[in-house]
Formats: C-alpha cells, structure tokens, sequence
C-alpha cells in the first residue's frame, strides 16, 4: 500500500485555479490575436492609400471571391480516359463504356487573381497619377525578383496544385522593398509579393499544367489562393513592423 501511495504521490495533477488560469490565457491570446491581426492589415493596406472600409471590403471579398472560378480556356490533355456511357434500347438503358480525352479548363479565382491584381493596378495607378516613375520600377524590379525566387522553388504537386514554400514571397518582398524603396516600401512590397506569387507560381507553370492531372486549374485558386493573397498582406504587415 505505501508503494501504491508513492507511486502515485509522482504524478502530475492540475489543479482547478492553474487550469482556469491557463485557459484564460489561451482565451485573452485568441482575442488579441483575433484583433490584432485585422488591425495590422488595415493599417497597412492604410499605408497604401486604402481606407479602413475599402480594406475591409477587400477582404471580404477576397474570402467570398476564392470560392468562385472564371472559366477562360479549355485546352485538350492527350490523355484518353473510359467513362460509361448509356445508349437507350426500346426504352431499355444499356451502359456502354466509351473512350473520351480528358479536358482541362484554365480559370481565374476571383478572390485570389483578379482582386490582387485590382489592388496591384491601384498602387501602380497612384504611383503614375503621382509622376513617381522610380517606384514604378522599383515595384516592377521586385516583382521580377520574386517571381524568379518563387518559380524556382515552385513544384507541381500531381492531384493536388502548385506548392510553394509559404514564407519565401513575402520574405522575399519585404528585403527587396525595404532595400531598394526604404523612403516608400508599403506599395513596392505588395504588388511584390501578390504579382510575384502569382506570375511565379501559377503564370510561369501553364506550360507542365497537364502534369497537375486536374479537371480545372485556376489562377490565383486551389492551393496558391493563400499565397497570392496572403504574400502581400504578410509583405505589408512585415515592412509596417520593420519600417
């Protein structure tokens, strides 16, 4: 019975007040983070010259647009496939297996490609309206940057997208921005990050896209949606912390 007794005087308890405690913790850290990371987009989508509503917006509709696909183009694959068919008979159907080529439809994600590239037309707008033809180049500088960085370390995944490593687009942006445009970095670091994801991942890749052996292939959807949209936010958020 004592060895019972030692043996179970070695366990670890938790106790109700350190577990009440501990879930506060976790509670009040999910509500800061929740806040915090709403707060910082929109101060530095502010930076860009984007009200407080207007990002907002943006977001929302960013969310809502990566459920929807634009269909631009469908191209043949020169992969034949069998599928059943039914041939009716009198009324009697008969299944009847048929050789089809697989087809592949190119599209554009609204929430993922086309609202990245309104916001990077925006920036590129307000440079040109202002005369500032250096951040001009300056954008497009890193955005050939990162787009090589990317497209060098982009894979084609079969069956499931194009993957990239999450952290290099927006890593990459916010060092080049803050290195070549330190006087104005906001809006070099977006289009940055947000053209470079975009044109590196999916852009450079429509050449081996039958190697994905997909149905639908969507620019700016499917797994690249979080890093064209999130590589300029995070580029953003980096260069407003830095800066």
């Amino acid at each position: 019975m004592g060895e019972d007794f030692r043996a179970s005087s070695r366990r670890a308890f938790v106790y109700p007040p350190y577990a009440g405690g501990f879930i506060l913790l976790l509670f009040m850290l999910l509500l800061i983070i929740t806040f915090l990371i709403p707060m910082l987009i929109m101060f530095a989508f502010h930076e860009l010259g984007i009200p407080f509503w207007l990002t907002l917006f943006i977001l929302w509709a960013s969310l809502i647009g990566s459920l929807i696909n634009i269909p631009l183009k469908e191209i043949r694959t020169g992969r034949y496939v069998e599928r059943m068919g039914i041939v009716s008979f009198y009324g009697i159907p008969y299944y009847v297996p048929r050789i089809e080529e697989e087809k592949l439809i190119i599209a554009i994600n609204v929430g993922g490609g086309i609202i990245p590239l309104l916001v990077s037309a925006y920036v590129f707008g307000t440079y040109l309206m202002g005369g500032d033809m250096a951040l001009i180049a300056k954008g497009l500088i890193n955005i050939g940057i990162v787009t090589l960085i990317t497209y060098k370390f982009s894979k084609i995944v079969e069956g499931v997208g194009i993957a990239v490593p999450a952290f290099i687009p927006p890593l990459i942006s916010t060092i080049v921005a803050l290195s070549i445009a330190w006087e104005s970095p906001y809006g070099v670091a977006y289009v940055g990050g947000t053209l470079g994801t975009l044109i590196g991942a999916d852009l450079l890749n429509l050449p081996k896209i039958t190697k994905l052996k997909a149905p639908v292939v969507s620019i700016g959807g499917a797994g690249t949606f979080d890093g064209i949209f999130l590589s300029g936010i995070i580029a953003l958020i980096l260069v407003l912390i830095i800066h």
